[in-house]
């Protein structure tokens, strides 16, 4: 047994001597690697790739300037955009099969083109998409959508594919009302065999679709496209682990944007350069012969003592991690057969690394790391701090977006100016963000603390623990997470911060509606899963002011945690220093569980929280205009409620709406089963919940978003009269209007 296993095991290096040259290098000749006959014997065998034609010179990939976007070039699209004579001969992935490699290229350049204009028009995510071109044209050209299953990991790197699977006469209407998704999207296209508007789950779902298949005795490819910080979060490596465990044929493309780094600064721009050696070493390891000889060396070695498989197991592995990228024995360990890292911007490479993979008959997941550029091919993305990631419309020429001159800030932006007046007067203070620096405006905070704040990378289980344990020390933490992004860390509120009683802030951005976004990253269920929950302090402000105050509300807390919620989009123009604030937005706490009485009126009384109290307020005039009189609360706390001033209200109303942009199950249903318990539903007086509606809502205009969720003022309006047994006819017009 020692004289074979000698020979099997050691192959894999002594492949690595036999190489002359490989396909798609400059001298375009194949090569010579050592593959496994019947009684282990060995021979030398030539690999070639039949499909692809590389009969045309090869570019220089180093220097960068093939599928870069000129000036020039942009200054020739005429209004309808650029020429794209190539790609409009393309509706499908199979339009692309016959093309040769001086084709893609140029198909690639055409798609780049296409993004660019598109999103110029009408904005969206633009770096990602930018830096996957040359990975879609390879994955569409090699495997075979839509039964070969590509899965993208975040869903904003999906412009290209989009264009390329029947959609690119519609992506005119992309994050638009009633137009196409930012991300992958089931219903949508046959080619999105999985939406994925969140972070770090392609993996997961790519191995439940590939047990699938094999359950099924199917045959088809799986592949997950994970990338722009997504590997930082955890559940991607707790998929990898349960792949490598299982052992299931399957594909991760690992694309390394260098973009967010994981924790062992892996991404931190400081792996080994990419280039000519480490494009022919991964070849060499996507090479069929060599993954079969690894296949034969696990049988034999199964059949030695234990000690012995472990041994001859570590040496392969490490031996393999001298000799590619210094990340590999990480992926090794959770049972990937690791390949890269690979230039992800050579298409020929890329092309001839994945038909390796794809034509190899051996067991197990695979893993291809790619290193990207985001933005690539449009200067103004690849020169811009944040690679141009989400964008509102712009001069394509110059990159320069056409921002909307404002009077006010954005919420975000009144949050982080708020906290760091409250950090500037308490050291204690600490912020904590999940790779969104710049969604949160935690920025702003950085540029005054560094030393203060952390981003833990895409980990929202991390970040809410981390900051508990901050807590634990005597520190102030604000854990500043996006309110759809915050439920991917439920267990850890329930169990590490609410259970313990942890003075824990939480900052819920994007609450509510959130516009262009959709679905994926609508901000509808935080008040029903906080407000649920033991010790919580639950609060939402109706303006800037609001918001400002109750940040400092919440450093006051400091015997249980609280969290506040505010909307995207800008304030709406409250005169800061008439509610008790500092010319630099240092707010003054609130009385925690009272609102407040914004209008006084007598016939119908609306219950605003949060950002729907501005709608009550206009409801409130359209009524009084209708002759109704309406009183208008500011709730201010879903949790504790404000339970005498509900006792009042309902003495003094005989119809009461509740009014919130959330789902049901939140501020409305503690309001009624306050009302329930204290009695208060037992006389005459009439109350109407109205809410989010029990539906996903899609991307569009925000005022689209709220007329269709029926939350609008003349919605409101047309309730109360309604319910008053009061005409709405005129108000339903203007409604629809």
């Amino acid at each position: 047994m020692a004289a074979p296993l000698s020979g099997v095991m050691a192959s894999p290096l002594r492949a690595e001597k036999v190489v002359r040259s490989f396909p798609g290098s400059a001298s375009g000749r194949p090569f010579a690697a050592r593959t496994p006959l019947r009684h282990g014997r060995i021979r030398p065998v030539t690999v070639r790739s039949n499909s692809f034609n590389n009969e045309d010179k090869m570019v220089n990939y180093s220097d960068g300037e093939w599928d870069k976007l000129s000036i020039d070039e942009i200054d020739d699209w005429t209004e309808h955009g650029p020429a794209t004579p190539l790609l409009d001969t393309v509706n499908f992935p199979i339009h692309i099969k016959n093309f040769n490699s001086a084709q893609l290229r140029q198909l690639c350049k055409e798609i780049r083109s296409d993004i660019v204009h598109t999103v110029s028009k009408t904005g969206g995510h633009l770096g990602a998409s930018l830096g996957v071109v040359e990975l879609t044209v390879a994955c569409h050209y090699v495997f075979n959508c839509p039964d070969d299953k590509i899965i993208f990991d975040v869903g904003h790197q999906c412009y290209g594919h989009k264009i390329l699977t029947g959609r690119r006469n519609r992506m005119s209407t992309i994050r638009q009302t009633a137009g196409l998704s930012g991300f992958t999207k089931r219903d949508e296209s046959k080619y999105d065999p999985f939406g994925a508007g969140h972070s770090s789950t392609s993996i997961s779902a790519g191995l439940g679709m590939a047990v699938g298949r094999d359950l099924k005795s199917r045959k088809n490819h799986v592949i997950s496209v994970i990338g722009d910080g997504a590997i930082t979060g955890g559940m991607a490596y707790e998929a990898m682990n349960h792949a490598g465990f299982l052992d299931t044929n399957m594909i991760v493309v690992l694309n390394d944007n260098q973009q967010v780094s994981l924790p062992t600064q892996y991404n931190g721009k400081n792996q080994d350069p990419v280039g000519a050696l480490s494009s022919a070493l991964a070849r060499l390891q996507a090479n069929k012969p060599l993954r079969e000889l690894r296949e034969i060396a696990k049988g034999v070695t199964k059949q030695l003592p234990e000690p012995i498989q472990e041994a001859t197991v570590k040496i392969d592995e490490y031996a393999r991690g001298m000799i590619s990228g210094s990340g590999s024995t990480l992926f090794e360990e959770l049972g990937l057969y690791y390949i890269g890292p690979v230039d992800g911007h050579n298409l020929d490479d890329m092309i001839a690394v994945l038909q390796e993979i794809k034509s190899t008959e051996t067991v197990g997941p695979v893993l291809l790391h790619i290193v990207t550029e985001k933005g690539r091919g449009y200067i103004p993305a690849e020169t811009a701090a944040d690679r141009m990631h989400g964008v509102v419309k712009y001069d394509p020429r110059t990159g320069q977006q056409f921002k909307k001159a404002t009077k006010t800030m954005s919420y975000t932006n009144y949050f982080a100016d708020a906290l760091s007046a409250e950090a500037e007067r308490d050291s204690r203070i600490v912020a904590v963000h999940a790779a969104m620096a710049g969604g949160t405006g935690l920025y702003r905070f950085d540029n005054k603390y560094p030393d203060r704040v952390f981003d833990v990378g895409i980990a929202e289980q991390h970040a809410v623990t981390f900051a508990a344990g901050l807590a634990t020390e005597g520190l102030i933490p604000f854990c500043t997470i996006y309110s759809t992004f915050l439920q991917r860390g439920y267990d850890q509120i329930v169990h590490d911060v609410c259970l313990q009683n942890l003075p824990v802030r939480f900052a819920m951005d994007r609450a509510g509606l959130v516009g262009a976004d959709g679905s994926t990253h609508c901000g509808a269920f935080d008040i029903p899963y906080m407000a649920c929950l033991p010790n919580m302090v639950v609060m939402a402000p109706s303006n800037e002011a609001e918001l400002i105050n109750m940040v400092a509300t919440s450093v006051q807390i400091n015997d249980r945690p609280s969290c506040f919620r505010y909307p995207r989009g800008n304030g709406v123009g409250i005169e800061l220093s008439a509610e008790g604030i500092s010319q630099d937005l240092k707010g003054t706490p609130l009385e925690v569980g009272k609102g407040i009485v914004r209008v006084s009126g007598s016939d119908v009384c609306l219950v605003g929280y949060g950002s729907a109290v501005n709608e009550c307020l206009k409801a409130g005039q359209l009524l009084s205009d209708a002759g109704v009189s309406a009183t208008v609360v500011d709730a201010r706390f879903c949790k504790p409620l404000d339970g005498a001033l509900l006792k009042q209200l309902v003495a003094e109303h005989p119809v009461m709406l509740t009014v919130e942009e959330g789902s049901m199950g939140g501020f409305g249903s503690h309001v009624l089963s306050f009302m329930a318990l204290e009695g208060l539903l037992d006389g005459k007086i009439k109350v109407r919940p109205m809410t989010l509606p029990d539906r996903f809502q899609d991307q569009g205009a925000y005022d689209d978003q709220l007329s269709e969720a029926g939350l609008t003022a003349s919605h409101i309006a047309v309730t109360a009269l309604r319910v008053l047994g009061k005409s709405s006819d005129a108000m339903m017009m203007q409604s629809q209007k």
